[in-house]
Parts: C-alpha cells; sequence; structure tokens
C-alpha cells in the first residue's frame, strides 16, 4: 500500500540510510538520477551540505543550478526506496536533455511502482514553484522510466542526444494542473 511511503526531504536523521542507498548503486551499473551529487560524496552529511548550497540562489555553487532533493521513504522500516530531485530551472545543456526532474529507485526495490507514484508525489512542490509544466528526459531502453512519465501525463515532444549517457532520449512534457 502507497500510503505507507512519505516524499521528504533527506536530513541527519537518514544518514545510514543515504549511504546504503548509495552503495547499492555502486555495486550496479546502473546511474544515480535524481541523487544531485550523491555520488561524489562519501560521506552522506557532505552531501546534506552540498544540497543546502543548491536550494538557495545565493549559495548555489557555481556551474550547478537551484534544485531540490527528496528522499521516499518506507516508514515501515524507514528504508530509503527512491530519490527525487527538481531543477528549479534547467539551464545550459540541461534544458535540452536534462530536465527539471530526475528519478531513481533502489535496485533491490524496483518494479514495484514507487517510480510513478514518487513521481505523483513531486508535481503539486513543481507546480509551488511557479512550474506549469515539467520536461523529464528518458531513453527507450528505460522502459520503466518512460511508463513512469507517461503514467504521470508525459507527453513526448521529441528525441535528442545525451552527451552525458550517449544514447537518444525522449523529450517529455508534464503539463501541471491548475
Amino acid at each position: 500500500m502507497m500510503s505507507e511511503f512519505v516524499l521528504i526531504k533527506p536530513s541527519f536523521e537518514y544518514l545510514e540510510q543515504i549511504k546504503a542507498y548509495r552503495e547499492e548503486f555502486a555495486n550496479c551499473l546502473d546511474w544515480l538520477h535524481g541523487a544531485q551529487g550523491l555520488k561524489r560524496f562519501e560521506e552522506p552529511q557532505d552531501w546534506l551540505s552540498y544540497l543546502a548550497l543548491c536550494e538557495n540562489d545565493a549559495t548555489v555553487p557555481e556551474g550547478e543550478h537551484k534544485y531540490s532533493q527528496f528522499i521516499y521513504v518506507r516508514m515501515a522500516d524507514k528504508k530509503i526506496v527512491g530519490m527525487i530531485g527538481v531543477r528549479h530551472k534547467p539551464v545550459g545543456p540541461l534544458e535540452t536533455w536534462g530536465g527539471h526532474v530526475g528519478y531513481s529507485v533502489s535496485p533491490s526495490e524496483r518494479m514495484k511502482g514507487y517510480a510513478t507514484q514518487m513521481l505523483h508525489e513531486v508535481l503539486p512542490y513543481c507546480k509551488s514553484l511557479g512550474l506549469n509544466r515539467v520536461l523529464l528526459t528518458a531513453g527507450d531502453e528505460n522502459v520503466g522510466s518512460v511508463k513512469t512519465i507517461i503514467a504521470n501525463g508525459g507527453i513526448l515532444e521529441s528525441y535528442v542526444m545525451s552527451p552525458k549517457h550517449h544514447v537518444m532520449v525522449g523529450r517529455y512534457w508534464i503539463t501541471l494542473p491548475d
């Protein structure tokens, strides 16, 4: 039942879970989408400090963009099953192939509908930022992500090459309700 899950900002309470989430991705070949910078930080508390900088216009690190991070927690065991992040205004190449929202689900927790629910739950936050629609991108080989985006109202606009991942990605727009 999805009501057992909550989308929240990462905090010191979840340091061990953040570390475990990062480590689970280290043991697979998958990208750690929707967790801006987590791969660069060995220590979760350093990542939390970085995220705090990214949430404030005055402190966003050079070359970065304003960003809000969320974790998707199963309350029964306090496990982070997914992460989702929102770029307030993608700039540069991210306007083309990155988009507003990125997400990932822990490899051990996939195929349970968590990505679809996380995306659904973060869309009102996107609306609160003043966005009327959001861009998400996914390669056709990532069937789960494409299905997640479409299930949340995503409409395919076009395909572009992602220079970061060296694959063609579909650009999907989700119009946010009033």
